[in-house]
């Protein structure tokens, strides 16, 4: 090869999920028996009816094949505002809203307009591994917050606070915690929503997971306070909600002079998310309150029935936290990491799972499990796989 790498990128690992697929691609796992796949967090079902009914009568129309605005179509931009009015009691107007290709790109779109190479973001420890992708290869300094296993995964006020410093623009949390299912308290995010506004940075908070939260709870009061987007900007992944993981269906919510710059990224990165994803939601958010509903109960009660089973008696693993889509547990294997384990597990017991070092320092003692792909009549058979697992 005779042109040069980025360093920043060349030092990035290379992406988790897809270094687990090429174990399975070499055939490292049983032919006997079906592989469950426990690392990649996206529904197993697939959208409502209705929706991909909506979507195919449009699909001959000429218009859904063009750009739409940058920052996505008006009545898009209304209706999510009116969803999260209801959802939120949001003090929100279209202008605080821009459309993007999945959560990932609202951050990557965030983080290149609040920062410069040599800034630095205090990021809660475990964190989603393409956030701090993403700040490594911008050359973005990640100052880690730690896991303390005794919170469960709630993120803690104190530890981010003493991490802040003249360098830091933004404090990165992800609520429902992915890696670990934790659900922070509104209170502990108005907490920090308050340390945010005391140092004047920015609170970013990914909700990808916001609408799997038991019972469908309100998350936070956060855009209910006239001064929310002096400092607060928030992700979301619609994918997630309604089934279009593969249609990219991200958001991106901030003060609308922020977006106003976040556009000069956004036309030269992506122009503008698709129309027929941007029409998918906004149907979704008019239509498919009771589906949506439905499908949490759905993975509230397979999150359930796997932590009965998982911790039943004469499992080694010990489960340290979960939620909806996440179990975060400790495995027992002294002298191992997560990732060697994750590699047994599948060469074992044909199971795939993420290495807890993956998401932040000093997690090797744990993996995440990841529950969306798995239905519930084969837990029982996934249990039984990791309590046999020796090493």
């Amino acid at each position: 090869m005779k042109y040069s790498i980025n360093p920043h990128i060349r030092e990035v690992n290379f992406p988790p999920i897809s270094e687990v697929w090429d174990w399975v691609a070499a055939g490292r796992h049983p032919q006997d028996r079906p592989l469950f796949d426990l690392c990649q967090a996206v529904p197993s079902y697939p959208p409502a009816p209705q929706l991909v009914d909506h979507l195919e009568s449009m699909i001959r129309d000429p218009a859904v094949y063009r750009y739409s605005p940058d920052e996505g179509l008006p009545e898009v931009r209304q209706g999510l505002c009116d969803h999260y009015r209801q959802r939120y009691d949001a003090a929100m107007n279209p202008r605080h809203l821009c459309l993007t290709i999945g959560a990932s790109q609202a951050f990557w779109l965030a983080i290149v307009t609040l920062c410069r190479p040599g800034d630095e973001v205090v990021v809660a420890v475990p964190y989603y591994f393409d956030h701090v992708m993403a700040l490594d290869m911008l050359g973005i300094r990640s100052v880690f917050a730690p896991f303390d296993e005794e919170s469960g995964g709630v993120p803690d006020v104190r530890a981010l606070a003493s991490r802040i410093n003249s360098r830091t623009r933004a404090l990165l949390l992800v609520s429902p915690s992915n890696p670990t299912g934790a659900v922070a308290p509104p209170e502990v995010l108005g907490e920090i929503f308050e340390l945010a506004k005391k140092n004047d940075v920015a609170l970013i908070l990914d909700e990808t997971y916001g609408e799997f939260i038991p019972g469908g709870a309100r998350p936070h009061d956060l855009f209910t306070r006239p001064d929310w987007d002096d400092h607060f900007i928030h992700l979301a992944s619609f994918g997630k909600t309604f089934a279009l993981t593969g249609l990219r269906a991200g958001v991106l919510a901030a003060a609308p002079e922020f977006l106003h710059h976040a556009l000069k990224a956004q036309d030269t990165m992506a122009v503008c998310a698709p129309r027929i994803t941007q029409l998918a939601i906004l149907y979704g958010v008019r239509h498919l309150a009771d589906w949506v509903a439905a499908n949490r109960e759905r993975m509230h009660r397979r999150h359930a029935l796997f932590i009965e089973q998982f911790c039943g008696h004469g499992n080694p693993f010990r489960l340290v936290a979960g939620g909806s889509f996440f179990a975060w547990v400790r495995h027992p294997f002294p002298g191992h990491t997560g990732r060697q384990v994750s590699r047994l597990l599948l060469e074992e017991a044909g199971v795939l799972t993420l290495g807890g070092e993956i998401f932040g320092p000093g997690l090797t003692s744990y993996l995440r499990i990841a529950l969306g792909n798995l239905e519930e009549e084969q837990i029982p058979e996934a249990v039984r796989r990791f309590r046999a697992l020796r090493v």
